[in-house]
């Protein structure tokens, strides 16, 4: 059988350092896989001239499966956003964002364990009809949700929810205001929610939604909605586990992924071995369980989360006092 290959794109700021730990943690799993590295994000830009270069590109297609570190879009105009790029470009129209609670960090609540799926390629980050007059006075934007976009990313959710075991699928919108888009995305999930008699099927309102997180997030399960709305509440449900360091993210689309840390690229903190590689480490478990490799995924899972819950050799955003290299030899330790 042939090794799987992973396309391994390191990213600005902290992401060398915590994907180089990610590495090590695969290899001391026993995954058996083969890397090619690339480069995107600013670190392309001085090297290559462009933040996202053709070979790299040319990389994620033939290998199909990308692990990636944070990447930096410089801001301003004439810079499109990384993440879009690559989503657009390998159709990615599954965002998948899973929280769940660590014992041992110092978030609010120890019973979470929330999935957001979120469509990944319409809605208000299309990027249509985006324009600025000339005196600056007035901006537009255009959002477009399809039948066949809103049905692809709902079904998506329910043949998850089914797979993992769920019992529940929240579809949440603001059809209340948005008449048009958000309208036919519930339209559409209502008639999605038809065919899964065996998954209890709830929506709601943005806003209603937001509040509920914050003061009772246990009666979520998965919640499946619209790009804009995603990114938001996929933000609000990580702050519910100890924040963005614990939440990783997977890039889905019909044969091609893409799996990530969600958060920036830290600049400040780059070099310093300070950083928590957990979101990362996360991701490759998304990675795991998508190439079905789930013993594995649950070997890494268990490791990461004793360390955690003992705070042996945890970084200083876990409440402890050591570096990404400290953290990362705990968990190879424990494999």
């Amino acid at each position: 059988m042939a090794k799987q290959i992973i396309t391994v794109i390191p990213g600005d700021g902290i992401g060398p350092d915590i994907i180089n730990a990610t590495i090590k943690v695969l290899d001391k799993a026993g995954c058996n896989f083969e890397y090619e590295y690339a480069d995107a994000g600013l670190v392309a830009l001085e090297k290559h001239g462009e933040l996202v270069p053709e070979e790299t590109l040319a990389l994620i297609k033939k290998n199909k499966i990308a692990l990636k570190g944070p990447l930096t879009t410089p801001v301003g105009e004439g810079f499109t956003s990384i993440n879009v790029t690559l989503r657009k470009q390998f159709q990615l129209y599954a965002n998948v964002r899973p929280v769940l609670s660590f014992k041992g960090t110092k978030a609010r609540y120890d019973n979470i364990d929330i999935i957001t799926i979120r469509e990944n390629t319409e809605g208000m980050y299309s990027g249509l009809g985006q324009t600025l007059s000339e005196d600056g006075m007035k901006a537009e934007a255009m959002s477009l949700v399809t039948r066949e976009g809103a049905e692809r990313i709902v079904t998506f959710a329910y043949e998850t929810a089914r797979k993992e075991g769920r019992k529940k699928v929240t579809a949440v919108h603001k059809a209340n205001i948005l008449k048009s888009t958000s309208g036919l995305f519930l339209k559409v999930a209502r008639e999605v929610a038809q065919r899964y008699p065996d998954i209890e099927s709830t929506e709601m309102i943005v806003d209603n939604c937001c509040m509920q997180l914050v003061m009772n997030p246990e009666q979520f399960d998965m919640i499946v909605t619209t790009n804009l709305f995603g990114d938001i509440l996929s933000d609000l449900c990580a702050g519910l586990v100890g924040g963005l360091g614990m939440a990783p993210g997977a890039n889905i689309g019909e044969d091609c992924a893409i799996f990530e840390a969600v958060h920036g690229s830290a600049p400040d903190i780059a070099g310093k071995n300070l950083a928590n590689p957990t979101s990362v480490i996360l991701a490759a478990i998304q990675m795991l369980e998508y190439l079905e490799m789930g013993d594995k995924a649950e070997n890494i899972r268990r490791a990461i989360t004793d360390v955690i819950e003992s705070g042996d050799r945890t970084t200083r955003d876990l409440g402890g006092s050591h570096g990404t290299t400290d953290f990362t030899d705990a968990v190879l330790e424990r494999l």
